[in-house]
């Protein structure tokens, strides 16, 4: 005795369903996304891209630089403090280094 499988979509109404919540969009989008879906990945592509952007700058902006002619000034800042700035500087540069990696991928 075999089982047939029945194939109602569903699998492919939750992937819709998941890439609009990314996305931020309302349930009515759902049916827009299916029927032409272009302009919604042109939209998930910009805002991948932008947060692309946003690591690398975060991941620049942590560099000390060295041809600054200002001292630097000193501030006291909390250990836990320091310690979070440091987590969060390492979860930048992981970030962007597996952007990096994704698009040297062929």
């Amino acid at each position: 005795m075999s089982v047939i499988k029945l194939e109602s979509g569903k699998k492919n109404r939750q992937t819709v369903r998941r890439f609009r919540q990314l996305l931020g969009l309302e349930a009515l989008h759902e049916a827009n996304i299916r029927s032409n879906p272009v302009p919604y990945i042109e939209r998930a592509s910009e805002r991948i891209f932008h947060l692309q952007r946003a690591l690398f700058e975060a991941a620049e902006a942590s560099k000390s630089s060295f041809g600054s002619k200002t001292p630097p000034k000193m501030i006291e800042v909390d250990e836990l403090e320091y310690r979070r700035l440091l987590r969060c500087r390492a979860i930048v540069e992981k970030a962007l280094d597996e952007c990096r990696a994704d698009s040297d991928d062929p």
